[in-house]
């Protein structure tokens, strides 16, 4: 496994195996049963071209009220329990007693895309950003901590990690595109991205 570094980014290349993968996708789906994926409306009336859910304390959505976390799923349940093998990630890339509060689940179809933001919707940004990528490749997209300016971009394969703490957590990142069809992980194509958060 190696590590690359991309802005104060670090990618795990392959942190996770073919195994590991298929065991993380059973976990997304047992959350997805409970908390089914959804299309957020931003708050200037357009939607997000990806579809999301939520396991943990917080689910993380947006609607015409803004962006930021709730404690219910837009159907008005709360969010399940984040699976163990999601959260042991967190526990051997960080190595922190505190677990992470939100587990955000964003699936990429087909010409899906994340444009350039900011997670800053935390109490405390002195804790990291954990994303794990499952399923087809997607091109990551880092800047600064301000927006504008020059960035930096790397593919993410299926099973890589990325660990955004420090003065990168803070950093304006996107997913330009994905590689549709590049992976056989879903039967269908398409990527998941797993973000862990601790939020208050």
């Amino acid at each position: 496994m190696s590590v690359l570094k991309l802005r104060g980014f670090e990618i795990h290349k392959g942190f996770l195996d073919l195994a590991a993968q298929r065991q993380m996708l059973n976990s997304v789906r047992e959350i997805a049963k409970y908390a089914p994926v959804f299309s957020p409306m931003t708050p200037y009336g357009k939607p997000m071209t990806v579809k999301m859910t939520s396991a943990g304390t917080y689910g993380w959505y947006a609607d015409e009220r803004g962006y930021g976390y709730r404690k219910t799923h837009p159907k008005g349940v709360g969010w399940p329990s984040i699976p163990k093998d999601i959260l042991d990630v967190w526990s051997k890339m960080t190595d922190l007693q505190r677990a992470p509060e939100c587990c955000l689940v964003n699936f990429y179809g087909e010409g899906a895309k994340m444009g350039m933001h900011q997670d800053n919707d935390e109490a405390n940004f002195d804790f990291p950003v954990v994303s794990i990528s499952l399923g087809d490749e997607g091109l990551l997209r880092v800047g600064e901590t301000t927006r504008g300016g020059k960035t930096e971009s790397a593919w993410l394969q299926s099973g890589d990690v990325v660990m955004m703490g420090g003065q990168a957590r803070l950093a304006y990142h996107g997913v330009d595109r994905i590689r549709f069809g590049s992976s056989t992980l879903l039967p269908k194509s398409g990527r998941i991205n797993l973000t862990l958060r601790v939020v208050d």
